[in-house]
């Protein structure tokens, strides 16, 4: 009998890799194969190697393992499959494979360890975030970038240092309250998720998505124990770390937030993990209908705000702007049009669209740090295509996209203004000229 390079865990299902018929609608939407044309690089041929898996004709190979590596798993390709093959589900369940069983580099093994030490855990980044600050406010930055000092350090450092946005020792150290009374008769009661790099470097976003949903009609509950939501480690295939941080995250909202409606999210790749929680603990009889039960609450705050109409007025925001459609929030969760509805009810905001807006950034979650050379050619030509719109500024769902695409129009010598979705509302309800 034919052995599988997979170990017995959740190995790839072989039904779903028989539903692809090879059809090619894939690959025009796949940032892999429209930078190199490979088709071992589109999801086709990724299916093939997953196929080639199952049936023992290849191992978890280096040659293998680079090419699931480069994925980005933006899930353009679902979007566009006609047979609606589940590549989101293959690229989910061969990624922990991948990790249990392949042996990368010591650099690369360091690196990652770093991310998944530090990224996780909102404590731990304020502390990095106070040492940020001092670079950034003591000229060290600009000194580091004019004199190509940078050049000394390893590629994913650089990477990491690109996309730093400006510190606020106070936004780093920021706790959002516990609860916030609806403004006027309350709509509805929810909870809202603070996120890790969001809660720490995006403290501003947060601020605002909690004066809107009070603005709103919206109580929301703010569970003071909620950790990470395990995201990153999903995304990566660390399987059993995103299960045990979604474990500890269906604790604290059970405990401090078990009667709220909706869960609230305002990163979307923070979104598509929390809406998978029912697949991710589906073998844990403690934890399997309590996750599904979580993750059916689960809303990005598009979706809240869309769905409940606007109350609170709003003023003019008079600004020409490019919405970016994050890929966890189009692709992985369907969520395109209540975006764009909830900016149409802003005054003067003119929305211009980006062409190509179904191709990925180069953000991916960790994706533009572990795979910084792939990640700028495809920031770049997002950069590109932003600026033929003429906005003033770029809009998005997601920090990682909002980060990534600063970097590269920076760097393209076109600094752009970047807001989250939810700060142009706040503006606009509060009648406030936009920050930055």
């Amino acid at each position: 009998m034919t052995r599988s390079a997979f170990d017995s865990h959740h190995p790839p299902d072989p039904a779903l890799v028989a539903d692809c018929v090879h059809c090619g609608f894939c690959l025009p939407t796949c940032p892999t194969y429209m930078l190199w044309g490979k088709e071992t690089d589109s999801p086709r041929g990724r299916i093939v190697l997953i196929k080639g898996g199952l049936a023992g004709e290849t191992g978890i190979t280096d040659p293998l393992v680079r090419h699931f590596d480069t994925c980005l798993g933006c899930m353009a390709c679902v979007t566009a499959c006609p047979s609606g093959v589940q590549y989101d589900k293959l690229i989910a369940a061969t990624r922990p494979q991948i990790e249990r069983q392949a042996h990368r580099p010591l650099g690369d093994r360091l690196f990652r360890w770093l991310i998944f030490a530090l990224f996780p855990y909102p404590t731990r980044l304020r502390l990095v975030a106070g040492n940020l600050w001092a670079y950034q406010r003591l000229g060290l930055q600009q000194l580091a970038r004019a004199t190509g000092l940078l050049q000394l350090l390893p590629a994913p450092l650089r990477a990491m240092e690109a996309v730093l946005p400006p510190v606020s020792l106070g936004g780093a150290w920021s706790t959002a309250p516990v609860r916030v009374p609806a403004i006027g008769e309350r709509r509805r009661k929810v909870g809202m998720l603070l996120g890790c790099v969001q809660r720490v470097f995006f403290d501003k976003v947060n601020a605002a998505t909690i004066r809107v949903l009070a603005a709103e009609g919206c109580e929301v509950v703010i569970p003071r124990t909620q950790g990470c939501c395990g995201a990153l480690m999903m995304h990566a295939g660390l399987e059993a770390d995103a299960a045990d941080m979604a474990r500890r995250f269906i604790d604290a909202f059970e405990t401090e937030a078990a009667d709220v409606e909706t869960i609230v999210i305002n990163a979307a790749g923070c979104g598509s993990t929390l809406k998978e929680y029912g697949h991710l603990l589906r073998d844990d009889p403690a934890y399997a209908g309590r996750a599904q039960a979580l993750a059916d609450k689960c809303k990005d705050i598009s979706e809240l705000l869309a769905e409940l109409e606007p109350r609170a007025p709003r003023h003019p925001v008079p600004l020409r702007i490019a919405y970016h459609d994050a890929c966890h929030l189009q692709h992985a969760q369907g969520v395109t049009a209540e975006p764009r509805r909830v900016l149409g009810t802003i005054p003067e905001l003119e929305l211009r669209e980006i062409p190509e807006a179904g191709i990925c950034c180069g953000s991916a979650g960790i994706y533009n740090l572990v795979e910084p050379d792939t990640a700028d050619d495809l920031g770049d030509r997002k950069a590109r295509h932003i600026l033929t719109t003429g906005a003033e500024a770029v809009v998005s769902n997601n920090p990682g996209c909002l980060l990534q695409i600063a970097s590269r129009l920076e760097q393209a010598g076109k600094p752009t203004r970047t807001y989250h979705m939810v700060e142009l509302v706040d503006a606009s309800i509060q009648g406030v000229a936009l920050t930055r």
